[in-house]
């Protein structure tokens, strides 16, 4: 007789959602790049640990053109999980696999650089990001980031160096991504991922809890997994092991 003890357990499959940051290069792809190392001057880390999905839809593109610009990203430290929009004869062994399906969430926005010296031409603007109101500041060695405004619907705020603060509200359709902690004075009715950068001591606090997803070093809750006790509610979530608690802000 077989021992059934000893048979292996079954494969387990799970769906999983991530987030991944799009790039859609243009063409020519040299001063795109000349933007894209702009960008990363700006806010050191931006792409690092980051999962990456090259879009190239409507490029008149080569093989040889997509095999290229993907080696030139990697030597940015911009690696790329996925291309969406290729033909399916660009793809094959060595090159990422197609991507499809994504669901937008907005443009990602970054902190302004430092004011500049006047010069004869003025710099050419980073690709896709619309920079907001925000205040960059060191203090210790963990940086932060103050936003004065409120974060609209359809803006996407990263910040992976360290702590957000949101003097107002982060509205529906809205998202915060901070590598620290993420403090929101006003209503929190977006989406906000906290310790993304792989910090499990990261928190969230707010005024109004009426999110639709918040998350932790990659463990999230979405609006329907919530206690339905601290909707509209002030308070602080944090991480305890796998298990996300929340407890009221005094």
């Amino acid at each position: 007789m077989t021992d059934a003890s000893s048979k292996p357990s079954p494969v387990r499959l799970r769906g999983r959602s991530f987030l991944a940051l799009v790039l859609s290069p243009e063409m020519p792809f040299g001063p795109w790049l000349d933007q894209l190392d702009d960008l990363a001057r700006r806010s050191t880390g931006f792409f690092l640990t980051r999962p990456i999905v090259l879009d190239v839809s409507g490029l008149p593109l080569t093989r040889e053109d997509l095999a290229d610009l993907v080696e030139e990203l990697a030597t940015r430290n911009v690696r790329i999980m996925g291309v969406e929009g290729a033909k399916p004869s660009l793809l094959g062994p060595g090159m990422p696999p197609e991507m499809r399906g994504g669901r937008p969430a907005g443009d990602i926005e970054v902190p302004d650089a430092p004011a500049a010296p006047m010069a004869a031409a003025a710099p050419r603007p980073a690709p896709a990001v619309e920079v907001v109101h925000a205040e960059h500041h060191t203090q210790g060695s963990m940086p932060s980031l103050l936003i004065e405004d409120p974060v609209r619907s359809g803006q996407s705020i990263m910040f992976p160096e360290g702590d957000v603060t949101v003097l107002g509200s982060v509205a529906s359709g809205a998202e915060i991504i901070a590598g620290g902690s993420i403090h929101v004075y006003g209503a929190l009715r977006g989406r906000v991922m906290a310790g993304s950068a792989g910090n499990p001591s990261a928190r969230i606090f707010c005024r109004k809890l009426e999110a639709e997803l918040i998350a932790i070093d990659g463990l999230y809750k979405t609006a329907d997994d919530m206690d339905p006790h601290w909707r509209g509610q002030a308070v602080q979530v944090w991480l305890e092991g796998d298990v996300i608690r929340t407890a009221p802000l005094n």
